[in-house]
């Protein structure tokens, strides 16, 4: 699929092959709702447990490589995304409307430093040790074991990579599940990923819906960390899900802070640095600025 000149595949990536689905759902750009950006796969439990059961066979070869060999693996992606700047910031300029400059610039770029930050930040650890009442002690970071990732639709490219890059560092296969809002720079990602020579199932990616493909994921028995980021409404869900299954769980969760800006505010005292303008069925068209918040409310026009 053509998605701004640039070639983006719509399937899943799992056990380092493509992957369709029996079913599709419509991904629209917020830039303009009329245009229709691709027909993505729709993922559910048979994909979610086919990329989990990837992540679990490609478990135990890569949490047994050194911090230096998997080192090896995230600089040569990190050096992948730099070399595809122009073609990850085009496809998530239209599929979350954040500035294409600032994509350019600072977004997807942080991406790559990603990657070679926590693949360093792996070589460099040293076990901590100490003595104390006539014991010897040692603390190891050790990998958990298969992680499922869930992103949000905004900054999609870097947020993933933020949540990745860690796992991956770490000795953690990976399961990335980002939002039906805008999973395309994630695609591309995976096709990077599949360049640099990855081992297959160590960097999967499913497609789909929460309550379809992402509850079948977090409810995994096999799974052995969670990582989300979203609404409150769905984190609570999540931990849930974890919580039964005894997996630790990160969250990162909205709502702390949304603006809307009238067309004709009664004061504009208070606003300094609009981050979002106009939102449309909860997503916001960040044309203008970045994706954060802007605290200080003009005028709520929120109407639906």
């Amino acid at each position: 699929m053509l998605v701004g000149g640039v070639d983006v595949s719509t399937s899943h990536f799992i056990d380092g092959q493509r992957v369709t689905s029996s079913t599709t759902f419509e991904d629209r750009s917020p830039l303009d709702w009329t245009i229709k950006l691709a027909d993505v796969a729709r993922g559910g439990p048979t994909e979610a447990h086919a990329a989990v059961s990837a992540a679990v066979e490609a478990f135990d070869g890569w949490a047994a490589l050194s911090t230096a060999e998997r080192q090896a693996y995230l600089h040569r992606l990190a050096e992948l995304i730099d070399a595809n700047i122009e073609r990850l910031a085009t496809v998530e300029c239209l599929d979350m409307a954040m500035l294409l400059e600032s994509l350019r610039l600072r977004v997807i770029t942080r991406g790559a430093r990603n990657f070679r930050a926590y693949a360093d930040l792996a070589v460099a650890y040293e076990p901590r040790r100490w003595d104390s009442n006539g014991t010897h002690n040692t603390v190891l970071r050790m990998p958990a074991g298969p992680t499922v990732v869930i992103t949000p639709w905004n900054a999609p490219f870097m947020l993933s990579t933020w949540k990745c890059a860690p796992a991956l560092a770490a000795g953690n296969t990976v399961v990335l599940k980002p939002a039906e809002w805008s999973p395309l720079s994630c695609s591309l990602l995976m096709d990077l990923v599949a360049e640099s020579d990855f081992p297959p199932g160590v960097f999967n990616m499913v497609q789909g819906f929460g309550e379809e493909v992402g509850a079948a994921l977090v409810s995994d028995p096999r799974v052995r960390r969670i990582s989300f980021t979203g609404s409150p409404e769905t984190g609570r869900v999540i931990g849930v899900a974890a919580a039964q299954n005894l997996v630790p769980f990160t969250a990162e969760l909205g709502g702390k802070g949304p603006s809307s800006c009238s067309p004709t505010p009664t004061s504009t005292s208070r606003l300094r640095r609009p981050r979002s303008c106009t939102t449309t069925r909860g997503r916001s068209a960040s044309r203008a600025r970045a994706y954060s918040s802007n605290r200080d409310v003009v005028r709520n026009s929120w109407n639906s």
